[in-house]
């Protein structure tokens, strides 16, 4: 069983999220969702709208998420790498060339574009004229 894991804060849960789900679960047989929790999106300056139990139940209602677990630390990837036997690690390509170093020994590192026009920045951009960061 081929085991794929991302990272993400998948906030005001969209589109462009379901198809980097879709496109990570297509790699593997297995996918674990790593889902920043409300203290780790402070310490990243991020203000999520959903809580982080919130969040985690819509991704556990959807078909391509196998397991979601909170990302707490940003150096936790290695730590999961190794505790959930994964094989390919996926993330968005804006992040392209950031985990090579410190996941390349471990397993697949996967950069994927993403859905060009939609993204949770513009949604809020959109809806109240103000951004926070994040996607």
């Amino acid at each position: 069983m081929r085991h794929v894991i991302t990272y993400g804060t998948f906030d005001l849960l969209h589109y462009g999220h379901i198809e980097l789900l879709k496109r990570a679960k297509a790699l593997g047989d297995y996918l674990i969702v790593a889902l920043s929790a409300d203290e780790f999106n402070a310490l990243k300056g991020k203000k999520a709208y959903f809580s982080y139990e919130d969040r985690k139940r819509m991704l556990e209602a959807i078909r391509y998420v196998d397991m979601v677990i909170p990302e707490n630390n940003w150096e936790q990837k290695p730590h999961d790498i190794d505790r959930y036997d994964v094989d390919v690690f996926v993330m968005g390509d804006d992040w392209t060339g950031k985990f090579d170093e410190i996941l390349g020994d471990k397993c697949e590192i996967v950069y994927l574009a993403r859905t060009p026009e939609i993204s949770t920045t513009q949604i809020k951009t959109d809806l109240t004229g103000k951004t926070n960061s994040g996607k």
